[in-house]
């Protein structure tokens, strides 16, 4: 008889535990990717299908993983084997899930490090382009793109221009991304005694330097044009699809769902712990995380916009001053419009010849929150005491990644030792550290040149079906196989009441039949799009906007094992892994055959 869920260890307080799944909820997906989501889906028309789909989809699921785990006392893979033992694929397929994110998360941990190291620095590196080799002047590529493209694409990624160019790996990067795994394994050497304690910084300083960048943001020119253009709704934007797929998605990433590392937290509590609180206090958090840290964000975007629209006018008003031979103060910025309408109507061959820059603050604005390593950086660039804001901003992006690696390494650690995959006579320090050097190892091919394409890949493929699936997989077994009137009792037991009317409609019904609906939509979308990839080339006549090339033949092949292998897990026990590989191939043979008119 199994007895190693009552030796379980317990979290010290209850605060420990809330700050660990703020930590592994709120992450740089919440910071970075919902603020892009809102820019390209209307600004705050997206909050709507999010905030909707939040209470529907994601609260829900995330209850239902607390509860589960709390009260089978066991991981992800423990508590779908006692539910039953054929759905032990779930458990294996969100370690699966776990450990292909935590192959790359850590790499982008790696990156922020470098860019915080050179962060100590009274001139900021990316400010400038640096010299030739001549010292005659500066260096081509720097000059034909900008000081921050050429520091994130060259001497950090030094990338190469195709994904089949491997370009080797780059030794600086190398040495951060070996410090970021054993900065992890320190913090996780013995599980949750060591990690409860590291989160009273990871999970609280990225609300501390968040606040301190929103009040200085909004002391910066053009802040309120930011705030402004996110918070205007373009509700033409709820009639598109793209846009209730984009915020499902997007759910699924805020609140780390179907990783498994969520049922292993919870499976550490009291079994009496009121786990439906939890759901929804860290679900609110969660949901003004994503908002309060959008407009932080824009509040940065607006007066980097007004920036580069101020440097757009003055440029124009220069032109015009010397081309009609003007006084200094005849062009203000302030009758700019009217004067340039009034030349036009006048000399329009003298207006067109100027070639004069379009200057629409608008566009500035819709450009995109692009890579953080690109726009906000160069944002900063132009703050005061700029190396102050890059500091505090790279460590609260550090603190952010640590802290959803906590969650990731979690949802692996646990089922490879329910899996028995180490002897049980190992300690926990030595079974942390052979899987946290296995990760180290496997994700040395996003240190190479070609490694930021190879990262965007694993990205793409690697936690977006899969996560889908096992999310459904995980709802239809507790309701319909465990038993939704069995998980009702077991609810009461460990808080009191059965669940409301919300969760039984939400359980039975709703969250299953949106992820349905997701899923479908996704793949439909998917499958009727070429799969293209973007790359900085310098060689090539857009530089320095970047060039979409398609896949070569063989990727096909790594995105489908990327989206198909936690698929097989999910749906049958492992021993019949060998029956759905030989499927899926005849599958994926008649869909390559028609990808390649795509190539």
């Amino acid at each position: 008889c199994d007895t190693s869920h009552f030796n379980r260890p317990k979290w010290d307080n209850k605060a420990q535990y809330m700050l660990t799944c703020v930590g592994f909820c709120v992450g740089l997906g919440n910071v970075w990717r919902f603020p892009y989501l809102c820019q390209s889906h209307g600004g705050g028309a997206f909050m709507i299908p999010f905030l909707i789909l939040l209470i529907l989809e994601g609260v829900p699921l995330l209850h239902l993983e607390f509860a589960i785990g709390q009260r089978l006392r066991r991981g992800s893979l423990g508590v779908w084997s006692t539910i039953h033992p054929y759905l032990a694929g779930i458990g294996i397929a969100s370690m699966c899930v776990s450990l292909t994110i935590s192959l790359y998360y850590n790499t982008i941990i790696a990156w922020i490090m470098w860019y915080l190291f050179n962060s100590f620095q009274a001139t900021l590196p990316w400010s400038q382009c640096p010299l030739n080799a001549n010292l005659t002047g500066f260096i081509s590529e720097c000059e034909r793109s900008s000081s921050v493209d050429y520091f994130w694409y060259r001497e950090t990624l030094n990338t190469t221009p195709t994904i089949e160019e491997d370009g080797g790996l780059q030794w600086w990067m190398l040495l951060c991304h070996i410090c970021a795994w054993a900065f992890l394994y320190v913090c996780i050497i013995r599980g949750i005694e060591t990690t409860g304690k590291a989160v009273y910084v990871t999970s609280t300083l990225p609300y501390v330097v968040l606040t301190i960048f929103l009040i200085r943001g909004l002391t910066l020119k053009g802040s309120l044009n930011g705030v402004k253009f996110l918070f205007t709704p373009d509700l033409t934007e709820l009639a598109k699809p793209t846009t209730w797929l984009n915020a499902g998605a997007q759910v699924f990433y805020s609140f780390s769902l179907a990783f498994g590392g969520l049922i292993s937290f919870s499976s550490y509590n009291s079994v009496h712990n009121n786990c439906e609180q939890d759901a929804v206090i860290i679900s609110a958090i969660n949901g003004f995380t994503s908002v309060f840290a959008a407009t932080v964000i824009y509040t940065i975007i607006g007066f980097r916009a007004t920036e580069r629209f101020d440097s757009c006018v003055s440029g124009n008003i220069l032109a015009l001053l010397n081309a009609f031979n003007l006084a200094e103060d005849h062009i203000t910025g302030s009758n700019y419009d009217q004067i340039l309408q009034q030349l036009n109507v006048t000399y329009p061959g003298a207006i067109q010849e100027l070639d004069l820059k379009t200057c629409n603050l608008d566009t500035f604005l819709s450009e995109g929150t692009g890579l953080a390593f690109i726009v906000f950086t160069e944002a900063i660039t132009k703050m005061p005491v700029s190396p102050l804001w890059a500091v505090l901003f790279f460590i609260m992006l550090f603190c952010l990644g640590l802290s959803s690696m906590f969650g990731n390494i979690e949802g692996v650690l646990v089922p490879l030792q329910d899996l028995k995959v180490f002897p049980r006579t190992w300690p926990k320090e030595a079974v942390t550290g052979v899987t946290c050097f296995f990760c180290c190892l496997v994700g040395l091919i996003f240190l190479q040149g070609s490694g930021n394409y190879w990262l965007s890949l694993f990205d793409t493929y690697g936690g977006s079906i899969p996560l889908l699936v096992v999310a459904f997989c995980e709802m239809f077994a507790v309701v319909y196989i465990y038993g939704i009137d069995r998980f009702n009792d077991d609810i009461k037991f460990m808080i009191g009441h059965k669940p409301n009317f919300f969760w039984q409609v939400s359980w039975r019904v709703i969250s299953p039949l949106i992820m349905l609906i997701i899923l479908i939509f996704y793949l439909i979308t998917k499958v009727s799009e070429e799969l293209l990839y973007k790359t900085w080339d310098p060689d090539s006549d857009k530089f320095p906007t970047l060039v979409e090339k398609s896949f070569p033949a063989w990727v096909y092949v790594v995105i489908f094992i990327l989206s198909q292998q936690h698929i097989v897990f999910s749906i049958f026990k492992v021993r019949h892994v060998y029956f759905c590989v030989h499927a899926f191939t005849f599958i994926y043979s008649q869909l390559h055959t028609a990808s390649l008119t795509w190539i």
